[in-house]
């Protein structure tokens, strides 16, 4: 594993604030570019979770919002009733994705994830796309989401994984740690983000961790299915009660 483009850890917060800021111009193409489009489904999948024998109404959470394409997943499905609060810190990202909100249940909070500005028991649900590996402090991030949600409502997280099958997790590193890079650079004009995107994937804990770190912020019946071959993962935790 290769950490030299991994920021310290008590850097980590304001520098990945300043990247995601600086690519926030560009930051929906590559998405989707880098993907091959494949982004979108896997955020249908997380959304479907997070409402899989519930009705789509009350007050849900998309932490680390970015450009809000999750919330936003959430609040076009059918019968949706109730607001989405989209949190990010790093301002540039809400600034670039509130024009995708008008006339959608979509309100924007500039909050940061580790002290979130809600009181205990405040969401019907809540969600992370892509964002939990940017935490500085992963468990205390993951405490924080349990706290905002009430009894018995569901957490989701949609993150990468790495593929265990070969060889397609070899032809998958090749691309993620040589192409993604050199294709990430090109097209957002930024030095360092894309070569941080592989070294924050390689760094993070595997889904069965992951998941018992969950358990250990107060969430149960934490279950976990890979997408794509093992590319991207969906975890979900519902908070215990006190």
């Amino acid at each position: 594993m290769n950490t030299a483009n991994l920021p310290e850890a008590s850097e980590k917060a304001g520098t990945v604030r300043r990247m995601f800021g600086a690519i926030a111009p560009r930051y929906d193409l590559l998405n989707h570019l880098l993907s091959l489009n494949t982004d979108r489904a896997w955020r249908r999948r997380a959304v479907n979770a997070l409402l899989r024998d519930r009705t789509p109404t009350g007050r849900f959470l998309d932490l680390c919002a970015g450009t809000f394409d999750l919330a936003l997943e959430l609040a076009r499905r059918p019968g949706f009733d109730g607001i989405v609060i989209g949190s990010d810190f790093a301002l540039p990202m809400l600034r670039h994705g509130t024009p995708k909100t008008r006339g959608r249940p979509v309100l924007p909070a500039c909050s940061d994830a580790l002290r979130l500005p809600f009181p205990d028991g405040s969401f019907d649900g809540a969600m992370v796309a892509f964002g939990v590996r940017n935490l500085a402090d992963l468990d205390a991030g993951l405490r924080e989401a349990a706290r905002v949600l009430r009894p018995g409502a569901r957490l989701v997280v949609l993150e990468f994984t790495v593929p265990q099958w070969q060889p397609f997790r070899a032809a998958y590193l090749a691309y993620f740690r040589h192409v993604l890079p050199w294709i990430g650079r090109f097209v957002s004009r930024h030095a360092s983000a894309y070569a941080y995107l592989p070294a924050s994937v390689l760094d993070f804990p595997t889904t069965a961790v992951l998941a018992a770190r969950m358990e250990k912020a107060g969430l149960r019946d934490v279950r976990w299915h890979t997408l794509s071959g093992g590319i991207a993962a969906v975890h979900v935790g519902v908070r215990a009660r006190p």
